[in-house]
């Protein structure tokens, strides 16, 4: 339930009160932006996978370490996992809500997803429409 103007109005008040008070605090419970936490871990996995590049080249290069090839390999794979991984959680920039606020931008996140789905054109969104359109028409 969206807030009403006069409550809006109270809440920028204690809002501007805070800060002026304890400038510290009011920073503190305002917080990050949470796509600054998903760049860093892609920033960190990057990082990664150049390393498991370097020790894949090493094992290669000198003869007899075979093992630190397949070590160098399985970084790479894993930092490439959680790049992507990472990549695929930061929200767009619509998204992003105000922690603990009771107002979100557009429609609820379970209309939100559905739409995402079936408006996707996979192959899983084209069924779920096709079954959502037959369970209307047959129950008229």
């Amino acid at each position: 339930m969206p807030l009403s103007e006069h409550e809006q109005r109270l809440l920028e008040q204690m809002e501007r009160a805070l800060q002026a008070e304890d400038p510290k605090f009011a920073s503190s419970l305002r917080g990050a932006d949470p796509r600054t936490h998903h760049r860093r871990r892609v920033l960190k996995a990057s990082v990664g996978f150049l390393a498991g590049i370097a020790l894949l080249l090493t094992g290669v290069i000198v003869d007899g370490l075979l093992l630190v090839s397949v070590l160098g390999f399985l970084v790479m794979l894993a930092s490439a996992f959680f790049a992507l991984s990472s990549l695929r959680q930061i929200p767009g920039p619509g998204d992003l809500t105000v922690p603990g606020s009771a107002t979100a931008s557009g429609p609820a996140p379970r209309a939100r997803r559905a739409k995402q789905r079936s408006g996707s054109g996979s192959f899983m969104g084209r069924l779920e429409e096709r079954w959502n359109k037959r369970r209307d028409e047959g129950g008229r």
